[in-house]
């Protein structure tokens, strides 16, 4: 994310107040919240979405995923890629490659 949308973000929750209100508990379930509300996009068709509704509601999971960084004090890239290095070790490409299965499965 660009530092230019992390500090509006930032500005626009500082405007509001909002930070008594961005407790871990409540950031994550409205990351669920939102996530769920991604989902329903898809609902009855797996092609027939609406591309803007889509867009807005991944923005609303991508904002609240930015404001638990912050209040966590989390860096993106450092947990992504921890993360990243856990996968590669779980799916090695010469098992995982063309398969959906999931680890235990390989």
């Amino acid at each position: 994310m660009k530092q230019s949308t992390i500090d509006r973000i930032r500005r626009f929750t500082d405007e509001r107040e909002w930070h008594k209100f961005h407790t871990p508990s409540n950031l994550a379930k409205s990351i669920s919240i939102e996530a769920n509300e991604l989902l329903e996009c898809f609902q009855w068709s797996d092609d027939g979405y609406d591309v803007e509704h889509v867009k807005e509601e991944l923005a609303d999971v991508l904002v609240y995923c930015r404001n638990m960084l912050d209040e966590l004090e989390l860096d993106e890239d450092e947990i992504i890629n921890a993360k990243m290095d856990k996968n590669e070790a779980k799916y090695p490409i010469e098992k995982a490659k063309g398969k959906a299965d999931k680890y235990n499965k390989l």
